[in-house]
C-alpha cells in the first residue's frame, strides 16, 4: 500500500517543485471596484496570465520534468477539457517530448487549436473528461506513452500548489480566505497543503458550478460519488469523478465548499474584465462568484479574500451568452411578463409607469411583444434594477397599477428560449407594416415615437434589446390604414429616427404575417 503524503510531505515537494522552467510568478492584483462595492478587500491571482493562460502548466510540467529520460523519449499522454492539455503539450515540447492528448469533442475549438500550436496530437472522443479519461487510459497501454494526470497525482499537485505559496509570499498580511475552483480537486489540493501548513488561520474555501460539484457531494458522502451528467458552461471544472488523492485531501484540509450557478458566473466574468480589461473563462471566475455570494450571505465587512483566476481559455462566440446573462446574474436586471389591456392608449401608459417605479429611474432593457388577443396584451419586458431582490417589488408595484406581472427574472425557460420567441402570425394584425427603427439609447426616445403617432395606429408587434450600443435597433408592427400612407410618411419624417420598412421583406410574410 502507498504511504500516504501528510501535509509537511506537501510543503517539502511544494518547495522544492520545478515549474518556473515555464511558469511566472503570475502577480496578485487588487479588485479595486469589486472591493469597494463588497467592503472587503479582493485579491486577483492572475493565472490567466500564464503562458497557456491557465495555471495548469505548472502541475503539468513539475510531473514530467521528474519522468526519466526513456519515459520522455517513448511520449505522454493526458486527457484533458483543454488547460491541461495546453500544459503537457507546452511542457513536452521544452522537454522534447511526444504528447498525446485525449479531449472531449465539447472542448472549444481555442483549446484545441492551442494544444495543437504547441505541437500536441489531438484525439477528440467522448462529452466529458471522464469519458476522454477512459480512451486514454486505452491509448497508454497500446502505444506505452507515460499517463500525465491532470490532477490525481502528487507531483501535479505540488506544482498547483506553488500558487499557493506564491500567494503567500506576495500578500504577508492579514488573510482571511482563499478561493479556489475545484474540477478534479489537483489545485485545491495543492494550495490546501500548503496554506494549512504554512497559515492553517486563513479557510480554504473550495467552489464548484452547481451543475458539476462531485467533490462538494463527496466530501458530503464521505465517498467517492460520480455524477451522472456534468454541466459544460464551466468545461474546465466539468469533471463527473473527483481523483483519490485529490479527495483524500480535501476532505482532511477544505474547510467549506460553495457552488454557484451560471449567472453567477457570467456576473463574476464582467466584475473581472471592469477591474482587470482581461476577460477570463467561467471556471477561471467560479472564485469571484462565490465571493460575491460568501460576502452576501455571511455579511462580512473589512476581510480580505484571495481569489486564484484559474483560466482564460474563452471560446470568443461564448462571450454573447456571457454578455445576455451577465445583467441577471448580477440582478441589474429583471425579466417580466406583463399583460396589458389591448386597447388605445394603454402601452402609452404602461411606459409611463416605467418611468414612475420605485427606486428611481429605469432604462427599458429589453420590448417583445406581439398582437394575439382582441382583449389581452402579454408583453416581455425587461428592466434595469439597483440591486438585488427589486424584481418581486417591481412586479408587485405594475400589479397593484393593475398591469398583471409575472417575475421572470430567475426562470431558466424564459431566459434561453421565450424570450427570442414572442411574435409569430396574428390574424388581428391586418393593415400591417413592419418597420425596422434606429432608436438613440436614451431615456425619452420611446416616449417621442409614441407620442408623434397617431391615436388610430395601433402598435402589432414591437422587439428591441438592448446591446451595449450608442443606438437601439427597434423592429415595430403598426395598422395604419392606407387612407393614412401620407399622415404615415409626415409621421416618420418629423420622428427623424433612422428606418428602413420591411413590409415587402419576404422573411416577414413567411414569419409574421397570416
Amino acid at each position: 500500500m502507498k504511504k500516504q503524503l501528510t501535509p509537511a510531505d506537501y510543503l517539502k515537494k511544494i518547495l522544492t517543485a520545478r515549474v518556473y522552467d515555464v511558469a511566472v510568478e503570475s502577480a496578485l492584483e487588487p479588485a479595486r471596484n469589486l472591493s469597494r462595492r463588497l467592503h472587503n478587500k479582493v485579491l486577483l491571482k492572475r493565472e490567466d496570465q500564464q503562458a497557456v493562460f491557465s495555471f495548469k502548466l505548472r502541475g503539468a510540467y513539475n510531473k514530467m520534468v521528474h519522468l526519466t529520460a526513456e519515459q520522455l523519449r517513448r511520449g505522454v499522454i493526458c486527457a484533458s477539457a483543454g488547460n491541461h492539455a495546453q500544459g503537457v503539450a507546452l511542457a513536452a515540447h521544452r522537454l522534447g517530448s511526444r504528447a498525446v492528448i485525449v479531449m472531449p469533442t465539447t472542448t472549444p475549438q481555442l483549446k484545441i487549436e492551442g494544444v495543437k500550436s504547441l505541437g500536441g496530437e489531438v484525439v477528440l472522443h467522448g462529452e466529458s473528461y471522464s469519458d476522454a479519461y477512459v480512451r486514454a487510459a486505452e491509448l497508454e497501454k497500446e502505444q506505452g506513452l507515460t499517463f500525465v494526470h491532470p490532477f490525481d497525482d502528487p507531483d501535479v499537485i505540488a506544482g498547483q500548489g506553488t500558487i499557493a505559496m506564491e500567494i503567500l509570499r506576495q500578500h504577508q498580511g492579514p488573510l482571511d480566505a482563499v478561493f479556489v475552483a475545484i474540477g478534479g480537486g489537483g489545485l485545491i489540493a495543492g494550495v490546501a497543503n500548503y496554506i494549512k501548513a504554512v497559515r492553517p488561520e486563513i479557510k480554504v474555501i473550495g467552489v464548484q458550478m452547481n451543475d458539476s460539484d462531485a467533490m462538494a457531494r463527496s466530501v458530503a458522502a464521505q465517498k467517492r460519488i460520480t455524477l451522472d451528467d456534468v454541466g459544460l458552461f464551466s468545461d474546465g471544472t466539468a469533471v463527473k469523478l473527483v481523483g483519490e488523492e485529490t479527495f483524500r485531501v480535501a476532505r482532511e484540509l477544505v474547510d467549506e465548499f460553495m457552488t454557484v450557478d451560471t449567472d453567477a458566473v457570467c456576473a463574476a466574468i464582467k466584475d473581472i474584465f471592469i477591474d482587470t480589461r482581461s476577460i477570463v473563462e467561467p471556471a477561471g471566475a467560479l472564485s469571484v462568484a462565490a465571493i460575491k455570494q460568501y460576502v452576501a450571505e455571511k455579511k462580512t465587512r473589512g476581510e480580505t479574500y484571495a481569489a486564484i483566476l484559474c483560466g482564460a481559455n474563452m471560446n470568443f462566440d461564448r462571450l454573447r451568452f456571457v454578455a445576455e446573462r451577465a445583467e441577471v446574474g448580477e440582478e441589474r436586471e429583471a425579466l417580466f411578463a406583463v399583460t396589458i389591456p389591448e386597447e388605445r392608449g394603454s402601452f402609452r401608459r404602461f411606459c409611463e409607469l416605467i418611468g414612475t417605479l420605485p427606486g428611481g429611474p429605469r432604462n427599458v432593457t429589453e420590448f417583445n411583444y406581439r398582437i394575439g388577443d382582441a382583449a389581452k396584451a402579454h408583453v416581455f419586458v425587461g428592466l434595469t434594477t439597483h440591486g438585488k431582490g427589486e424584481s418581486g417589488k417591481i412586479a408587485a408595484s405594475f400589479s397593484r397599477h393593475g398591469f398583471q406581472a409575472l417575475d421572470l427574472t430567475h426562470d431558466e425557460l424564459a431566459k434561453e428560449h421565450i424570450r427570442h420567441m414572442v411574435g409569430g402570425r396574428s390574424s388581428l394584425a391586418h393593415d400591417e407594416r413592419l418597420l425596422r427603427f434606429v432608436f438613440p439609447e436614451r431615456p425619452g426616445a420611446l416616449m417621442k415615437f409614441l407620442s408623434h403617432m397617431r391615436p388610430g395606429w395601433n402598435i402589432t408587434l414591437f422587439h428591441y434589446r438592448n446591446q451595449g450600443a450608442d443606438y437601439g435597433r427597434i423592429l415595430v408592427g403598426l395598422q395604419v390604414p392606407t387612407a393614412d400612407n401620407k399622415a404615415f410618411k409626415e409621421f416618420l419624417d418629423t420622428l427623424g429616427y433612422p428606418h428602413v420598412e420591411e413590409t415587402a421583406n419576404p422573411v416577414y410574410r413567411l414569419f409574421l404575417q397570416t
